[in-house]
């Protein structure tokens, strides 16, 4: 028979480890976010350098590309991770 504090040192253990996985996700988000809008920033000053210069009156063209660049860019990274976390086995 499974003893108390053994039943409880094993909730205590995978309460911890929840605990660092969620935080492992928050962190990971946060710097997903400020990474994402530093590329924002970066494509939207590329547009800016050499498309519109190139094609004046292109605010729509503009905001065509960057929105083609960055959902290419999105779709890119995803594929990669999912791959990547396919081969490690990860669980979704």
């Amino acid at each position: 028979m499974v003893k108390k504090s053994q039943v409880k040192k094993q909730e205590d253990k995978k309460f911890h480890q929840e605990l660092i996985s969620q935080m492992l996700t928050l962190a990971t988000t946060g710097f997903g976010l400020v990474a994402a809008l530093a590329w924002n920033q970066t494509i939207q000053d590329f547009v800016k350098a050499f498309i519109e210069p190139r094609i004046p009156g292109s605010g729509l063209l503009s905001r065509l590309i960057y929105a083609i660049l960055i959902t290419g860019l999105a779709v890119f990274i995803t594929y990669q991770l999912s791959r990547l976390a396919s081969h490690f086995g990860a669980r979704k």
